[in-house]
């Protein structure tokens, strides 16, 4: 049973985040040969004062993501 963990920044839509899990179901289910029942995706939503790269907060002006 596939389990995909996806972390990103807050701010996404229902319909992105649907969008997003079919086409991560759809590429395991390709590449590892499994039904879609067996597909787990996890989704864990940022807000970007939590998330920092070199001493800098994602909400600061000069972040540079990457």
């Amino acid at each position: 049973m596939p389990i995909i963990f996806v972390e990103m920044w807050e701010g996404r839509t229902i319909e992105q985040k649907k969008e997003l899990v079919k086409g991560i179901t759809d590429a395991v289910i390709v590449a590892v040969d499994v039904p879609p029942d067996h597909v787990r995706v996890l989704i864990r939503d940022y807000a970007k004062h939590n998330w920092a790269k070199a001493g800098k907060l994602a909400s600061e002006p000069d972040f540079v993501p990457g």
